[in-house]
């Protein structure tokens, strides 16, 4: 039986069979019994590599934090979380680095970057929180909630996302209000230069 450790654009935490091309974790999510007992626990929100230097874990011991799964980076930015800084240093620093052009004078430090994402992305009780764009001004690597799903927007098409890959491709009109699930901050970064990782099942 798969374990609940996979997490969708809207940041909700699923069971299901399906790999994925990133890990990461939000805190201690989980009781004693490997059963999620809360959505996220502290508000730093990373994306990190599925290895690095040969570290193995046992999934949800107790006590330590909750290990998640994205299907890929895209997917991880539009639920809100970022790149860690250690096991991504490069990805984290280009990623730093559209931050300081999109934010001037803002504070590079990673808990003020996390405190910002964390207002984007949860509501007040812990919802997760859309924003509303016009599909036109939006990047590759974005994603937006369309009749119920999560589509992924590359070039002139929006991709249906599943924990498996990309589907269903449509067009809707570049002038169409739409609504995002990636935070606003994370699309500027995208538009500043920093492109997010994309399933190859996009392509």
């Amino acid at each position: 039986m798969p374990l609940r450790n996979r997490v969708t654009p809207s940041g909700e935490i699923i069971a299901t069979e399906a790999r994925g091309l990133l890990y990461g974790n939000r805190g201690v999510l989980h009781d004693d019994g490997g059963r999620l007992v809360r959505a996220w626990q502290v508000r730093r929100w990373i994306a990190c590599l599925l290895e690095f230097k040969g570290r193995r874990r046992d999934l949800l011991r107790p006590g330590r934090f909750t290990e998640l799964f994205f299907l890929d980076e895209a997917t991880a930015l539009a639920a809100g979380h970022r790149p860690c800084a250690e096991c991504r240093r490069e990805d984290f620093l280009r990623f730093r680095q559209a931050w300081a052009e999109t934010h001037p004078g803002a504070s590079l430090r990673v808990d003020d970057i996390d405190r910002t994402l964390h207002a984007e992305r949860t509501a007040p009780g812990g919802a997760k929180l859309l924003h509303e764009a016009k599909l036109g001004d939006l990047p590759d690597g974005s994603m937006v909630a369309e009749n119920d799903r999560a589509w992924l927007v590359l070039g002139d098409e929006l991709l249906a996302w599943s924990p498996f890959g990309y589907g269903e491709r449509r067009l809707l009109p570049r002038s169409a209000t739409v609504r995002t699930f990636t935070p606003p901050a994370l699309i500027a970064v995208i538009q500043a230069g920093y492109e997010p990782g994309i399933h190859p099942t996009a392509q």
